[in-house]
């Protein structure tokens, strides 16, 4: 009889794709505040693993998905002087 091997790899998107979607979502990317509740359950109907939830900085935003990346603050300007 004769043996086969056969060996699967986990393979990585080309470089590439991997930053045009981190490009896509820190364009996309919110700004959020972080909002205390002890009784806050996911879509999912379970209870969250964490106690705060993000809502949007501007009321007129949908809230965040999952995979949203998302900021607290803005930016400093570098470029500028410090005060």
């Amino acid at each position: 009889g004769s043996c086969t091997v056969k060996t699967c790899w986990m393979r990585l998107p080309p470089f590439r794709l991997i930053g045009d979607n981190l490009k896509d979502r820190f364009d996309g990317a919110s700004r959020v505040m972080v909002s205390n509740s002890g009784s806050i359950r996911n879509t999912g109907g379970r209870k969250s693993r964490y106690n705060f939830q993000l809502k949007p900085y501007n009321p007129d935003h949908k809230p965040p998905g999952v995979k949203d990346l998302v900021y607290l603050d803005p930016s400093p300007l570098f470029c500028e002087r410090n005060p």
